[in-house]
Order: C-alpha cells, then sequence, then structure tokens
C-alpha cells in the first residue's frame, strides 16, 4: 500500500503534485535541488491553497494541515529513503530523466514505485539501463497543469508491470481525486496531449490564414465543440450524431486540415519575438502590467467552475 510519496523536483507541476497529494492526507517528501526553488515553494504552495479556499473547494482549516505534510529536502537520499512512491517532475530531457532514474534505482527500496510525469518522452528509454525488477516498477504518471484543478491522470501499462502494481498506483490517484487514463502505448504525448496538440495544429492554421481572430476562434471551441466536450468525449458525440454524417463530413474536409509536421511558422515567430504568451505579457492576447496575475487567477477560476461541476460525474 502506497503511503509515502516523493516528488522530484519543485518547479510548476512538482510543487503542484505535491500539494495535491498533501491536501488529502499523503506524507510527501518534496526534493528541489535548487536553493532558490526551496525558499519560495511553500509560499507557492499556501498561495494554491489560500486560492482552492476562497474559492470553497477547501476549508481554511485545512491549509495548514496540508503544509504540514509537505517536508522539503535538498538530498535525494534522504527524500526517497522511506518512499513507496516516486514521481519525477524534473525537466523534459532524456539524459536527464535516464540519470535520475538510474540514481533512484540505487537509493530507493526494492519495493519503491518509481514514475515519470513525462509527457512527449519514451519510458522504455528513460528506464533502458534499470534491471529488470525496477523496470517492472517504473510507469508514466502524466498530470495536467494546473495539477490541482486539472482531474487527468495519464498512468501507463505498457506490459513491464503486473496489473496488481498498476491498481496500486490506479487506487492512489483515484484517492486524490483524480480521473486516470490507461495509457496501453508507448507513444510521443501519450493520449490527451495527442489529441490537444491535433486541435492546436488546426487552431494555430485557421489563425495563419486569417480565417478568423484569436477571440473568435477561441469562442467557437468553447461554445462548439469544447463545450459539448466538457461532458462528452469525441467517440460518444460521434455515436450520437451518427457515424455515416462523420464519415461524410470527414471525407469533405480532411483534404484542406493541416498536416503539417512540425509547429506552424507563426507560432515560431512569436516565440523568436519573445511573445511567449502570459510569462512575458504578450501572445495571442496582450497582458500588459499587472493584468497577468488577474488573467492567470481568471483563468484558474473558470478551470475550478469546471472542477466542481464535473465532481461525481
Amino acid at each position: 500500500m502506497i503511503k509515502n510519496i516523493c516528488v522530484v523536483g519543485a518547479g510548476t507541476m512538482g510543487h503542484g503534485i505535491a500539494c495535491v497529494f498533501a491536501m488529502f492526507g499523503y506524507s510527501v517528501n518534496l526534493y528541489e535541488a535548487s536553493e532558490s526553488v526551496r525558499g519560495t515553494v511553500l509560499d507557492q504552495v499556501r498561495s494554491v491553497l489560500s486560492f482552492l479556499a476562497e474559492e470553497n473547494h477547501i476549508q481554511e482549516a485545512q491549509i495548514e494541515g496540508a503544509l504540514s505534510n509537505i517536508t522539503l529536502h535538498s538530498e535525494l537520499g534522504q527524500a526517497t529513503k522511506e518512499a513507496d512512491f516516486v514521481i519525477e517532475a524534473i525537466p523534459e530531457e532524456l539524459e536527464l530523466k535516464k540519470t535520475l532514474f538510474n540514481k533512484l534505482d540505487s537509493i530507493c527500496p526494492p519495493h519503491t514505485i518509481l514514475a515519470s510525469s513525462t509527457s512527449s518522452l519514451s519510458l522504455g528509454e528513460i528506464t533502458a539501463d534499470l534491471p529488470e525488477s525496477r523496470k517492472a516498477l517504473s510507469m508514466v504518471c502524466h498530470w495536467y497543469n494546473p495539477p490541482y484543478l486539472i482531474p487527468i491522470a495519464e498512468l501507463s501499462f505498457f506490459g513491464n508491470m503486473d496489473e496488481s502494481v498498476y491498481r496500486e498506483v490506479y487506487d492512489l490517484h483515484v484517492s486524490v481525486g483524480k480521473k486516470p487514463v490507461k495509457v496501453l502505448k508507448d507513444i510521443p504525448g501519450l493520449i490527451a496531449n495527442r489529441m490537444l496538440h491535433a486541435m492546436a495544429r488546426e487552431v494555430f492554421h485557421l489563425i495563419e490564414i486569417g480565417a478568423a481572430s484569436a477571440e473568435d476562434i477561441d469562442i467557437a471551441l468553447k461554445y462548439g465543440p469544447g463545450f459539448r466536450c466538457a461532458t462528452a468525449g469525441i467517440l460518444e458525440t460521434a455515436d450520437m450524431g451518427g457515424l455515416d454524417v462523420w464519415c461524410t463530413a470527414e471525407d469533405n474536409m480532411f483534404k484542406s486540415l493541416n498536416n503539417s509536421t512540425e509547429a506552424c511558422d507563426l507560432i515560431r515567430h512569436m516565440v523568436d519575438q519573445g511573445k511567449l504568451g502570459v510569462k512575458t505579457g504578450e501572445g495571442f492576447y496582450s497582458y500588459p502590467g499587472d493584468s497577468k496575475a488577474t488573467a492567470k487567477k481568471a483563468f484558474n477560476k473558470r478551470l475550478l467552475t469546471q472542477l466542481k461541476a464535473s465532481e461525481g460525474y
């Protein structure tokens, strides 16, 4: 049974993952090599918990309890020595993750399950140098950002582990309010990101060809496909609409849809100009001055409203 959890990396995803487990009463060791990040991470977690309390998603009395469940560590060995489950949230670089997994194998107890939060790297490559006994306890556990608001958790089941081990991790995620997806193939992007970026490719193409403004494209998605997909998946929607209708529509449209094999020139040009979105103050929309924090909070409030509406669904 998984009781002691270690999160490796306290950045964007790591501190959020630790926050979720701590909120649900798990003891979490949070390892971070950077002293400056360690110095601010508990303030970030407190900010998340305070936001959730302000929005009546948790009780204010839960904040201190959740924070007390997180122990910061600067030494990886100390953070992992009693861990039942370790999930890494370090940068998306293969060699970094391979090196970390090799290190974790040497310092973790034999029963420890090792998980990567990767969404684009191969588990087989990450664990290539591990002994078979540890490969059988290794998996991908990919959460969406922000981890405390989006319920999905993609869990790999690639044939390297017993069903009983997978079920233990599955149950862990259910216990913290996640909606796990069992991923059967070790493919780049897993399931959710492949669907997301297939859609994004067409969205960015529509901007490039001037089909509509950014605002109207987002409206079309939010109040069209996105509105329906909040409660019904594409496959169920296709069944409801009629597969014959979908087949005809796809025959008519597919020849004109974007099928590029790399990021579009528009996005690359914006990145080269330093227009990275809210973090730089400009992307498809502008976020001048103090509006960046306001925009982020408003974005998270919409996600939280959606989370509340989906609970128990």
